[in-house]
């Protein structure tokens, strides 16, 4: 259940970054309540994961998959640019989580 209240950390922590875009510097209403609920059910659900999570293992995966997802979003969706050196920053930050991870479960 850990991992599932930390899937859902992720995704609402993504929906109010990508809100905070359209949030235009907090001068736009919606954009703005969805950046600011996005960011408290996100920090609610991750609370909730770190009860049986150790710490590392949860932000790890927390800053790793948002990150990589993000970049995603905005290469794809938001026109930012898709260099060979910002895609491997991304696989970067992937295979970083990946192996911390694999430390923790031993």
């Amino acid at each position: 259940m850990a991992y599932v209240m930390l899937a859902g950390a992720i995704l609402s922590e993504i929906l109010a970054t990508t809100s905070m875009k359209y949030s235009d510097g907090f001068s736009r209403l919606w954009p703005s309540l969805g950046t600011a609920v996005g960011y408290v059910v996100a920090f609610a659900l991750l609370a909730q994961a770190l009860k049986s999570m150790s710490m590392g293992t949860a932000y790890a995966i927390w800053a790793g998959v948002g990150t990589a997802l993000i970049a995603a979003i905005g290469m794809v969706f938001l026109g930012e640019s898709a260099s060979a050196a910002k895609v491997l920053g991304v696989l970067l930050v992937i295979a970083g989580v990946v192996v911390l991870n694999l430390d923790g479960a031993h």
